[in-house]
């Protein structure tokens, strides 16, 4: 099995960019389970065809004792789809939901039931501590790869993602894979990206162009391996899908699941 996290500052595209790649690998008649890790809870709602997801954390509040028919739904191409949730606003730390939300899916065995072939975890990357560091730290996951573009603020939190990795580095936990270019056409973009990713001693794996087709697609609530299968977008995000099962690593032993 696959445990693959995408880090990216907030509205950078790491959810579309995660449901997208979710999407091929389905396509490809693998069983994936996309876990949103980010108090806003959309990171599957293009799976989902823009259904809310039930998160993990208004279940436990709900009814105190969520099953995973509660909180596991079935998303495009029989993805498996979670949301970890957030807490009311002004009431707690996000980080901590998280935590809590891992700690059930962990409890409830979820991975026991439904032995997904790839994990994609979709992890906000502005702030790399508490529950947000999980997917690294905790043995969750096995490979990090980072959304950016060239923006400042973008590259700045990517950096922070790469060192936040890297210090967990001796202990065995995840390793950093590289960046994923999502375009904004910012002025000499693919220039800075690269120069950023040269400077962190690592690489750009794969630059999505900016594309109408993406937002098409979103506005009818569908990712674009769903919404336009036979346009270069879609080539793209599966080129990317197929490059990130060539660079993970199998996660066979030695790392925890839920």
């Amino acid at each position: 099995m696959r445990r693959i996290a995408i880090y990216g500052k907030g509205g950078i595209g790491k959810s579309t960019t995660s449901s997208n790649i979710t999407a091929a690998l389905c396509e490809r008649g693998l069983k994936v389970m996309q876990v949103g890790c980010d108090p806003k809870s959309d990171s599957t709602r293009l799976l989902l065809n823009g259904k809310a997801a039930p998160t993990v954390l208004d279940s436990i509040r709900d009814g105190g004792s969520p099953t995973l028919d509660d909180i596991v739904s079935e998303g495009y191409g029989g993805a498996l789809c979670v949301e970890c949730g957030g807490p009311k606003p002004g009431t707690g730390c996000a980080g901590r939901g998280i935590i809590a939300a891992f700690e059930t899916l962990e409890r409830l065995g979820a991975v026991e039931r439904y032995k997904p072939d790839v994990m994609i975890y979709d992890v906000l990357g502005d702030v790399v501590c508490g529950g947000f560091a999980m997917p690294i730290r905790n043995g969750y996951a096995n490979d990090i790869f980072v959304v950016t573009s060239g923006e400042m603020m973008s590259l700045y939190a990517a950096g922070n993602i790469v060192s936040a990795v890297r210090s967990f580095s001796d202990s065995g936990y995840a390793r950093f894979g590289g960046f994923i270019q999502n375009s904004r056409n910012v002025k000499d973009e693919t220039r800075k990206v690269k120069e950023a990713a040269e400077e962190l001693e690592t690489e750009v794996i794969s630059i999505i162009p900016r594309s109408d087709t993406v937002q098409e697609c979103e506005s009818r609530s569908m990712t674009v391996i769903e919404g336009a299968p036979d346009s270069e977008q879609a080539n793209i995000y599966r080129s990317l899908a197929s490059s990130l099962l060539e660079r993970s690593k199998d996660a066979a032993g030695g790392l925890k699941g839920f």
